[in-house]
C-alpha cells in the first residue's frame, strides 16, 4: 500500500505546528495550579482559525467534514508539543460518540458547539471497575417518566472539570446505553499527567437525554475506542518524535569523560534503535487511522496494534531521555518529566497495551 498526503493535509499539518511552535512548549499549566485546565487562548485559535474543533464534524452541523485521518494529523501536531486541550476528549471522542448514536437532534444540538470549540462535551466511560469496556458498566440508568435518571460513578473523565455537557454511559433493562447529561459538580483530580486533565464524576438521580436508540451504545463505544486508539497512537508519535529530536541535540552537547556522550558507540546504537521505533510507529498510526477512517474491515485490527505499539515507543523515547540527559533530566524545571508522565498515562488510556494486544488476538483468530 502507498501511503501519502494530499497537500491540503499537509497544509493543515503546517499551519497547526506553526501555531503551537510560536509559543514553544511544553503548553502546560504551572506546577502551581495544575487544575487551571487547557489553555483557552490557543484551543480558541486552534477552532477559531484552523477550524480543528470541527473536523470530524459534518459541514450541516458547523464542521469541515473531514476524516479521521486529519484529526490524526492535529493530534500528532499537538502531541508534538504536549499541548493541553479538550481536541482528544471533545473534539474527537465525544464527536464520534454523538455521530456514532445516529440521533439527529442530539446532532444538532451538540455537534455545532463542539466544532466551534466553543463546547467542550466529556465522555464519562471509565469506572474503577470497568475500564472503557464496550459491553457492561455499573452506572445505572431508570425511566422517571418521560426522562431518565443516572446513578452511579465515573473516572477519567478527559477534560471533565471543563465540560459544559457530559455523555454517560449506563445499564439500562434494554443493555448498555448512551445518555447526554448537564456536567455535574466535577471531582477534579490531580493526576500524575499535568498535562492531562480527568475527573471524576458521581451520578444520584441525576437527570438524563438517551441519545440513540436504548441498548445501542456497545457499537458506538466500540467505534469510539477504535477512533481514540489511532488519535492517541498519532500524539504519541508527535511526541516521541519531537523529543527524539531534543535528545539527539542534547547529547551532541552534553560532556562525559572528556568526550560528548553523543560520540559513544552505546549512545548511537540507543538512539538508532529508538529511531526505527519512531518511524515505524508513524507508519502505523498512519496505516490505522486511514483504515478505521474508511470503515476498512481490518480497521479494529490496525487500531489495536498502533494503540498498543506507538504508546510503547513513546514511553521507551521518555525513558531514554530522563535517562540520556542526566541530573537534569529528573528536575521539575526541564520537560523530561513531562513526557515520562504523559506516556506513562496514555499508555493506559482507553486500555493498555496489553488489553490491545488480547484484543488483535480475539480479532484475528475468527479471521
Amino acid at each position: 500500500m502507498h501511503f501519502a498526503f494530499t497537500e491540503e493535509q499537509e497544509d493543515l499539518r503546517a499551519a497547526v505546528r506553526a501555531l503551537v511552535d510560536r509559543d514553544g512548549g511544553p503548553h502546560v499549566p504551572p506546577p502551581e495550579a495544575p487544575d487551571t485546565g487547557h489553555d483557552t487562548a490557543l484551543w480558541r485559535r486552534l477552532s477559531a482559525e484552523i477550524g480543528a474543533a470541527g473536523l470530524a464534524v459534518p459541514e450541516e452541523h458547523g464542521g469541515s467534514g473531514a476524516s479521521l485521518v486529519e484529526s490524526c494529523l492535529v493530534a500528532e501536531e499537538l502531541g508534538r508539543r504536549l499541548v493541553v486541550g479538550p481536541f482528544l476528549g471533545s473534539a474527537v471522542v465525544s464527536a464520534e460518540a454523538v455521530l456514532a448514536a445516529g440521533d439527529p437532534d442530539a446532532c444538532a444540538r451538540l455537534l455545532p458547539g463542539i466544532s466551534s470549540g466553543e463546547r467542550v462535551v466529556s465522555l464519562a466511560w471509565a469506572e474503577p471497575r470497568h475500564w472503557w469496556s464496550t459491553a457492561t458498566c455499573s452506572t445505572t440508568a431508570v425511566r422517571d417518566g418521560t426522562a431518565w435518571r443516572l446513578t452511579g460513578r465515573k473516572a477519567f473523565v478527559l477534560d471533565g472539570a471543563q465540560a459544559d455537557a457530559v455523555l454517560v454511559v449506563a445499564a439500562t433493562g434494554g443493555g448498555l446505553s448512551l445518555f447526554e447529561a448537564e456536567a455535574p459538580a466535577a471531582i477534579t483530580t490531580t493526576p500524575m499527567d499535568p498535562t492531562r486533565p480527568m475527573a471524576r464524576f458521581e451520578f444520584a438521580g441525576t437527570p438524563a437525554r438517551l441519545l440513540g436508540d436504548e441498548g445501542s451504545a456497545g457499537q458506538v463505544l466500540t467505534r469510539c475506542l477504535e477512533a481514540a486508539a489511532v488519535a492517541l497512537a498519532a500524539e504519541c508519535v508527535g511526541a516521541a518524535d519531537r523529543w527524539l529530536a531534543e535528545i539527539v541535540g542534547y547529547v551532541q552537547v552534553r560532556e562525559q569523560f572528556g568526550r560528548r556522550i553523543g560520540s559513544f558507540q552505546a549512545v548511537k546504537h540507543r538512539l538508532a534503535d529508538l529511531f526505527v521505533a519512531v518511524e515505524s510507529a508513524r507508519s502505523l498510526s498512519q496505516a490505522a487511522s486511514w483504515a478505521v477512517a474508511t470503515r476498512d474491515d481490518r480497521g479494529p485490527e490496525w487500531a489495536a496494534m498502533a494503540k498498543s505499539f506507538c504508546c510503547e515507543t513513546y514511553q521507551d523515547a521518555a525513558a531514554e531521555g530522563v535517562q540520556l540527559h542526566g541530573g537534569i533530566g529528573i528536575t521539575w524545571e526541564h520537560e523530561a518529566h513531562l513526557h515520562l508522565k504523559r506516556a506513562h498515562s496514555a499508555t493506559h488510556l482507553f486500555g493498555t497495551p496489553r488489553r490491545h494486544r488480547q484484543h488483535l488476538e480475539s480479532l484475528l483468530s475468527l479471521r
